[in-house]
């Protein structure tokens, strides 16, 4: 087992890395206030990994309950959220229960803001069974459901009190699903980390092979960086929005399809795309930089030309983005790779350029 603690003071948690966790009933308990628990999962994982959560609770003496829920990015809105509410209720949970997300990046962020509102915040732990889950949004408390006209608009920062990443769930993860993840995967390369970009150039194929180790060390770097960026700016006032390389881009493409079309994933790649395109016509970005980008999401299976929803309508539903200030769009970009930054001067020209040369090439 690999261990990371994100140092957030009161609010301080590890994320545990390793193969089997989920049956580790003593890693659950170590955190609870209150020996009971209510697991949220959906219809997709609930019935391969939700038993072997409650055997766990069981070992450690822990009440439980499960709620499942219906599968998917579609259902990421209020009336799925209610379904938790109406069972939190109707079971007479308590503030001092903590809810254990066990899914994807959908299920963690529903949980995670049910978990910030319901009786003004209750505990709870993330156990991610994606690998986009598990690099990225388990980790820093980001929680949210979507709106029609905007992906992650309503939501809340609430911090989870211990990450369990499984790495053996993995196993079961469509290849589409592992896909996803490794755009997130890449993107920490791309801002922050250039020597795990170089490795990841060339263990690429390790990954999509599932070689565990290769999946561990992915999995541990890529927290690693989150945990270090979330430290320094816990609720997104600077340096944190860097996380966001292509997702202004890929929010306006799950919007603009209708939620669950394309994978989140797969979006934010073809938005990083559009994000190093654009890089590369304010001059930061030279055509070697740009061709490196274009074969490590290519070896990933993650080469997407962008859907043709219209340069208009593109920038239409990037102005509801959260990173919108005074009116004006503020893109994160690329210095050069492993440098990200915040620009809110791209000319429109040239945004719109950028996204018509991705939605015709792939």
């Amino acid at each position: 087992m690999r261990s990371l603690n994100v140092a957030l003071d009161e609010r301080a948690y590890d994320i545990h890395i390793g193969s089997g966790l989920i049956d580790r009933g003593d890693l659950y308990a170590s955190v609870l206030k209150r020996k009971r628990a209510v697991v949220i999962s959906n219809d997709v994982v609930a019935p391969l990994y939700a038993s072997r959560v409650l055997d766990a609770l069981d070992r450690a003496g822990v009440a439980h309950q499960l709620v499942v829920l219906p599968d998917g990015e579609a259902h990421k809105d209020w009336p799925t959220l209610n379904l938790i509410f109406d069972a939190l209720l109707g079971a007479r949970v308590e503030r001092s229960t903590t809810l254990i997300a066990l899914g994807g990046g959908v299920i963690g962020d529903m949980v995670g803001f049910a978990a910030a509102t319901y009786q003004r915040g209750v505990p709870f732990i993330q156990v991610p069974t994606t690998l986009l889950a598990q690099v990225d949004s388990s980790v820093g408390g980001k929680t949210a459901i979507n709106h029609p006209l905007g992906k992650n608009m309503i939501g809340a920062f609430h911090q989870p009190r211990l990450v369990l990443a499984d790495t053996a769930t993995l196993d079961t993860l469509p290849e589409r699903e592992l896909k996803a993840g490794l755009a997130e995967v890449i993107k920490y390369g791309l801002i922050r980390d250039r020597e795990f970009f170089d490795w990841l150039e060339v263990n690429m194929p390790r990954l999509l092979a599932r070689e565990p180790d290769a999946l561990s060390h992915a999995i541990e770097r890529s927290c690693r960086n989150k945990a270090e960026v979330v430290i320094e700016d816990e609720t997104e006032t600077g340096v944190r929005a860097t996380l966001n390389l292509g997702h202004t881009f890929g929010h306006a493409i799950e919007t603009g399809l209708g939620y669950g079309e394309w994978l989140h994933g797969e979006a934010v790649a073809s938005g990083t795309l559009m994000a190093v395109e654009l890089s590369r016509r304010l001059g930061w970005l030279n055509d070697d930089d740009v061709a490196r980008i274009r074969d490590i999401h290519a070896s990933a299976g993650l080469l997407f030309a962008g859907p043709r929803l219209g340069v208009e309508r593109y920038l239409e539903l990037m102005s509801h983005d959260k990173k919108v200030d005074a009116g004006k769009l503020r893109l994160v970009l690329l210095k050069r790779i492993g440098e990200a930054v915040i620009h809110g001067d791209a000319p429109l020209s040239d945004i719109a350029a950028a996204i018509e040369h991705c939605c015709a090439h792939a």
